[in-house]
């Protein structure tokens, strides 16, 4: 009984809505759920962010199963993310220790920090096919080696972003594997993006968790709308227009970025 008063509906309608849209566009975890809970809920920016990461960890499992099951997974580019972003999300929780995440002055640093993510990943959604081209005519093709070591790169930076923001493990994600990885289809892109954040969330959220800046009731209330709501996203994802999904969403990001930032 205590657990389920403990329950509130409207954190978990704003978990299914999130859920639904990670599914559908592989963004939307941290990028939307952190600023609704600082701007909406009014909870403190580190209590938001660690407990986006746990939450987001448990969502994109369920995403991992439905997009393993569609064979949507690329499992050698999940390896190599990995392997560049959970030891820097290692690194970054180790340096966070040394700070006072619970103060005000932590609060405004990481909802600029929040504020820049979030412009960069609108950017990164509204001008993917352009950034695409320009890299396609300037890059070229570049060899599986290189392109190995670069993924791990981009997964280090993803694990020191998303560990202080929760922010960039979606749009920005998507966007750098679109261009090391031409010649997969998108589907596979965003769930192999999807699976990567599993281990990289759930890192930074035990590591936060560990910090104290986990909010248990809250992550229960997010999860119980988020599961079901990842699950549906996952199947309609194939059967919707994405492109105005991702420009709708990138307008709301911007609005968002813009109330944190101004």
């Amino acid at each position: 009984m205590d657990l389920i008063q403990a329950i509130n509906p409207l954190y978990s309608v704003c978990g299914f809505a999130v859920g639904a849209l990670v599914g559908m566009t592989g963004v939307g975890g941290g990028a939307l759920m952190t600023p609704l809970l600082i701007l909406l809920f009014g909870i403190h920016a580190t209590t938001a962010v660690g407990t986006d990461l746990l939450y987001a960890c448990v969502t994109k499992t369920g995403g991992t199963v439905v997009h393993g099951f569609l064979r949507t997974v690329e499992w050698r580019v999940v390896r190599r993310l990995a392997a560049g972003s959970v030891p820097a999300t290692a690194a970054t929780l180790l340096a966070l220790s040394y700070v006072n995440l619970h103060g005000p002055t932590a609060n405004r640093v990481i909802s600029s920090l929040l504020g820049v993510a979030l412009l960069a990943t609108s950017g990164a959604l509204v001008f993917r096919q352009q950034i695409l081209e320009f890299y396609a005519a300037r890059v070229g093709i570049i060899d599986p080696g290189r392109t190995a070591v670069l993924t791990i790169a981009v997964g280090a930076v993803l694990g020191v972003l998303v560990t202080i923001s929760s922010v960039g493990a979606g749009a920005l994600g998507v966007t750098a594997l679109l261009l090391l990885y031409r010649d997969l289809p998108i589907t596979r892109i965003v769930g192999s993006d999807i699976a990567h954040a599993v281990p990289l969330t759930l890192v930074a959220g035990v590591g936060h968790w560990a910090l104290g800046s986990i909010d248990w009731p809250l992550l229960g209330s997010l999860l119980v709308g988020s599961l079901p709501g990842i699950v549906f996203g996952s199947y309609v994802s194939v059967r919707l227009p994405a492109l105005a999904l991702r420009l709708v969403l990138a307008a709301v990001l911007f609005l968002v970025a813009a109330q944190l930032l101004f």
